[in-house]
């Protein structure tokens, strides 16, 4: 890793050589904000070619204060995170508040009251927000650091700005790709301290959920609740997998160990990719490639 600051380090980043700072109008600029970290990518939206894409880890965040602080040393330290004049923005939250909502119960004045039932906030300090899927009946209640978004606002006055939940992106990626693997039974991403388990029922979503990971034992605990509560058969189900992992990994070999049918996913094929991405593994940063379907 590349030591940039004391606040953060540098994990992965590629550029596309066809990136200028001078067509940022023709460009999306996509922003993944979690608690421990953050990615960058850069959309031209005339071609939907992939420019750039990196990865930053934070260091331990101690209150909400501090990670908004970490959040501006990466941007204040960035070549063109402060630019404007872009043709969209697209924000994605990492966090567990949450909720979904099916779109036909949705009543956008009750968004709090849907929000509640998942999770704690407060309204006084963190803005509630709602996202309705473009592929499923699904719509995301949200929140996230109320600051944070006014500072967010602020930096792009002359951009369309979007905010989404990280489970949106995952949900609208997965309904694009089940469109062309229909024999698929569960969909795997290995986040950082996370899984997130979906699946797909006919052209719908069927099952989504994200459980926190804190010793290894507990992604298998997990896979096979969801298995069982969902009456599939462990022996003929088809698994896909995404995410921070190696194809030897620990995991990789654990999942194979209950689930025989079990492959890596594929880069979203709705982008296309320079040759200076051939560095990154094709089931890496699925959440991230995907919020640019979001609208």
């Amino acid at each position: 890793m590349e030591n940039v600051a004391n606040t953060f380090k540098l994990v992965k980043r590629v550029k596309d050589e066809k990136f200028s700072i001078d067509k940022l109008h023709n460009y999306t600029l996509i922003i993944q904000i979690g608690i421990r970290d953050l990615q960058v990518s850069v959309i031209d939206s005339q071609d939907n070619r992939c420019l750039t894409l990196e990865d930053y880890v934070f260091a331990p965040v101690k209150s909400v204060q501090e990670h908004f602080d970490y959040i501006k040393s990466v941007f204040d330290s960035h070549h063109f995170l402060m630019a404007g004049f872009w043709k969209s923005v697209k924000i994605s939250v990492k966090n567990q508040k949450f909720s979904h909502v099916p779109a036909s119960f949705f009543i956008p004045e009750s968004s709090q009251d849907f929000l509640s039932i998942n999770c704690r906030f407060d309204p006084k300090t963190e803005k509630v927000l709602y996202y309705k899927s473009i592929k499923s009946e699904v719509i995301t209640v949200f929140a996230l650091d109320l600051n944070l978004y006014e500072w967010i606002n602020s930096l792009y006055p002359n951009s369309s700005i979007g905010f989404v939940h990280q489970s949106s992106a995952l949900i609208e990626g997965i309904l694009d790709y089940s469109k062309s693997h229909k024999n698929i039974t569960m969909y795997l991403y290995i986040d950082r301290f996370k899984l997130h388990i979906l699946t797909i029922k006919g052209n719908g979503l069927e099952y989504y959920n994200q459980f926190s990971i804190k010793q290894f034992s507990e992604y298998i605990k997990y896979i096979m609740l969801v298995v069982k509560g969902l009456q599939h058969d462990q022996n003929k189900s088809n698994l896909v997998l995404w995410g921070y992992i190696g194809k030897q990994s620990p995991h990789y070999n654990e999942f194979y160990k209950y689930i025989k049918n079990i492959s890596f996913g594929d880069r979203p094929d709705f982008l296309r990719y320079g040759y200076v991405f051939d560095e990154i593994q094709d089931h890496h940063f699925f959440d991230l490639y995907n919020i640019y379907l979001c609208d």
